[in-house]
C-alpha cells in the first residue's frame, strides 16, 4: 500500500478528554475518531488492526469446531420477557420501538436469541453438542463511557454459545474454549492470564476471565507465582490465618476519641496499626435486616462475597445507623450490639483490638472476642491481598492488574429452562439442554494491546496485529531518481513476497515520516537515502531497536522475511 493511495491522519496532540495511553494514541495515530459519547468510527488504519484481531479469533474458533452464524443486532422484547431479563437487565439496555409500537432492544448480548434458535432447530441428542459463534456489534448504554474503545457503548464482540445433552459434554467444550482462548491471545502476542471469575449478570456456574496484563487495568488479579492458581480479586479466597487467635493481654477500656472516625485517624490516635483496628460496616439486606460486617481495618470488603451470603444488600444510611446503633458512622462496633454480625476470617483472629464504642466520640481498646463480645458467624468477606497464603496451599499470592478481554461461562440450564429449549435423548425422553457462553471483546483487544505495548514515540503493536508489517521511508524520493528507483524496487519485491508493506511516497520531511511510522505502530522500517545507496545499502530498524543497521539493498527482501519469521 502506498501512503498516497491510503488515508493516514495523525495528530500531534490527543484531545483533552483522552485519559488512558491507548485512547490518546489511537486518536493520535488516526485509528479511531469520536462520533458521540462512547461511539467511534474505526478509520482505515485502525480497521486493519481490528480485522487482524477478528481473523485470528475466527481462525481459532473454526479450528475448535465452532460454527459461525450472524444474529440480528435488534432483538424483540418478547424473548427477553420470557427469560425475565427485560425488566431487570437495567439501563444498559437500549430499548426502542418500531413504527407499530412493538418493543425491541439493540442487543447487549445474545443468549435469548441463540437459545430461541436452538429450541426451534435442535430436536435430537444426535444434533448435540453444537457451538455457534458470531462476530458482531453490541450496544450497552454505559453510564460513563470512557477510555475510548476500552469502555465504549458500541463495540465489536465475538460471542459463542454451546448446547449439550449433558454436563460432561459442557465441561469438555468449556475446556476446549479455555484452550482456544489461550491460543488466540498467544497468537496475538499478548501477555495474558486466565483467572477464575464471578458469573455476574450473565448467570450460570463456572466462569473464567482472560485478562491482558497492564498497569492501567481496571481489575485486580490475585495469582500465585509458584502454582497455576489465579483468580479475579472478586473471587479469590482469602484464606483464614494459620495461627490461632492470641490470648487476651489487655483489659477493655473506653476512651474519648473526639473527631477520630476513619480507620487511619483512629490508628494514629492510639499509635497502632490499621491491622489492630476492627472495622464495622453497616449494611441493610433486601429484607430490610440491619447487619454489621466485621473486618480488619487494613482489609477491604468484598461485596460479591458478602452478596452471596446476604443476597442483595446496600450500605446503611446515617439515619439507619443512628436508629440501630444509637451513634454516628465511625463509632459503631460489636461490643454490646444486638444486631446480626458476620465476621471476616482475619477479623475473627484479632485480639486486644480497637473498635467503635457505639457512642459518638468514643472507642474501645483491648477488646477480645469471647470475653467482651460473642463472635458471630465467620466467613470469607474480604478482598485477598498480596502476601496472603495461596488457596491451593502452594505459596503466597501476588496482585497484578488486568484488562478483561474474554470471559467464558458454564450457563448450565438457566436460559434453556426459561425458553424451553429441549431435545429427545437416546431413550426418547425430553431433556433440557445444557449451555455454555464464551465472549471475546474484539475491539477492546486493540486498546488493551496498546496499553501493554507503547512508548513515548507511539504504538508498538505485536506483529500479528500491526496494520502493516514493514514501512519503507524514502528520503527525498521526489528529488532523487536513485532513491525513487530503489524504493519502487524494494516495494515491488516485498509485495510479491506477500509482505504487507507501506511505502511512504509523499514528499515529506524525514522527521515527519519517521514520527508517523513510529506513532502508528509498524514493527519494521527501512529507510532509503542517497548516501547509503552509494554503497548499495539501506537502513533497517525494528520498532524497538535502539539503533538502525545497514543492509545491502539486494538482500533487503530476504532480510525482512527473516525478521518476520523471527
Amino acid at each position: 500500500m502506498r501512503v498516497s493511495q491510503f488515508f493516514i491522519s495523525t495528530l500531534k496532540e490527543a484531545p483533552s478528554e483522552a485519559e488512558l495511553p491507548s485512547h490518546k494514541l489511537m486518536l493520535r495515530a488516526g485509528y479511531i475518531r469520536k462520533l458521540a459519547s462512547g461511539l467511534y468510527t474505526w478509520m482505515p488504519l485502525g480497521l486493519r488492526v481490528l480485522r487482524k484481531v477478528e481473523n485470528i479469533v475466527r481462525e481459532e474458533m473454526n479450528k475448535s469446531g465452532g460454527i459461525e452464524l450472524l444474529m440480528p443486532a435488534v432483538q424483540p422484547a418478547e424473548l427477553w420477557q420470557e427469560t425475565g431479563r427485560w425488566a431487570v437487565f437495567g439501563p444498559q439496555m437500549l430499548k426502542i420501538k418500531d413504527r407499530h409500537d412493538n418493543n425491541f432492544c439493540f442487543g447487549p448480548t445474545h443468549e435469548e436469541v441463540i437459545t430461541d434458535i436452538a429450541r426451534r432447530e435442535i430436536r435430537s441428542y444426535r444434533q448435540l453438542p453444537v457451538n455457534f459463534y458470531q462476530i458482531q456489534t453490541k450496544f450497552r448504554d454505559e453510564v460513563r463511557p470512557r477510555f475510548g474503545v476500552m469502555r465504549a457503548r458500541e463495540f465489536m464482540m465475538k460471542d459463542a454459545y454451546s448446547f449439550h445433552a449433558d454436563y460432561a459434554s459442557l465441561e469438555q467444550t468449556y475446556q476446549a474454549m479455555h484452550d482456544t482462548y489461550s491460543r488466540i491471545f498467544t497468537r496475538l502476542g499478548l501477555q495474558f492470564r486466565a483467572v477464575a471469575a464471578d458469573t455476574g449478570a450473565i448467570g450460570g456456574s463456572g466462569s473464567h476471565e482472560f485478562h491482558v496484563l497492564a498497569d492501567s487495568g481496571e481489575d485486580a488479579l490475585a495469582f500465585c507465582p509458584d502454582s497455576d492458581y489465579a483468580a479475579n480479586v472478586e473471587m479469590a479466597e482469602a484464606v483464614a490465618p494459620a495461627a490461632a487467635r492470641a490470648a487476651a493481654t489487655q483489659q477493655i477500656q473506653k476512651t474519648i476519641t473526639p473527631g477520630q472516625r476513619t480507620i487511619e485517624e483512629v490508628a494514629a490516635f492510639f499509635a497502632t496499626s490499621a491491622q489492630n483496628v476492627l472495622k464495622a460496616i453497616a449494611v441493610v439486606t433486601h429484607e430490610d435486616e440491619f447487619v454489621l460486617l466485621l473486618l480488619r481495618g487494613d482489609h477491604q470488603l468484598n461485596e460479591i462475597k458478602a452478596g452471596k451470603l446476604l443476597g442483595e444488600f446496600r450500605f446503611a444510611s446515617d439515619d439507619e445507623i443512628h436508629r440501630n446503633m444509637n451513634c454516628r458512622a465511625g463509632y459503631i462496633g460489636p461490643v454490646g450490639s444486638k444486631v446480626r454480625m458476620l465476621a471476616d476470617r482475619a477479623a475473627a483472629a484479632m485480639s486486644d483490638f480497637v473498635c467503635g464504642a457505639n457512642d459518638d466520640g468514643f472507642h474501645y481498646t483491648g477488646v477480645n472476642f469471647g470475653r467482651d463480645v460473642q463472635l458471630g458467624d465467620v466467613h470469607d468477606l474480604r478482598n485477598a491481598v498480596a502476601g496472603d497464603p495461596s488457596p491451593d496451599g502452594k505459596g503466597t499470592l501476588e496482585i497484578c492488574r488486568g484488562i478483561e478481554v474474554g470471559h467464558i461461562f458454564q450457563l448450565r440450564k438457566k436460559y434453556a429452562e426459561a425458553l424451553n429449549a429441549t431435545f429427545l435423548d437416546a431413550q426418547g425422553k425430553t431433556q433440557v439442554m445444557e449451555m455454555g457462553c464464551y465472549g471475546i471483546g474484539v475491539s477492546r483487544i486493540v486498546a488493551a494491546a496498546i496499553e501493554q505495548n507503547y512508548d513515548e514515540r507511539g504504538i508498538i503493536l505485536p506483529a500479528a496485529m500491526a496494520p502493516f508489517q514493514v514501512a519503507i521511508v524514502p528520503i527525498g524520493m521526489g528529488k532523487s531518481d536513485a532513491v525513487r528507483g530503489a524504493a519502487e524496487q524494494l516495494y515491488t519485491g516485498l509485495v510479491e513476497a506477500g509482505i504487507e508493506v507501506l511505502l511512504y511516497d509523499r514528499d515529506e520531511r524525514p522527521g515527519v515520516m519517521f514520527a508517523d511510522m513510529e506513532l502508528i505502530g509498524i514493527p519494521h522500517r527501512i529507510v532509503i537515502g542517497e548516501r547509503s545507496l552509494k554503497e548499495g545499502n539501506v537502513e533497517y530498524q525494528g520498532r524497538c531497536d535502539a539503533q538502525a543497521q545497514s543492509i545491502p539493498l539486494q538482500n533487503a527482501p530476504e532480510f525482512v522475511k527473516s525478521k518476520l519469521c523471527n
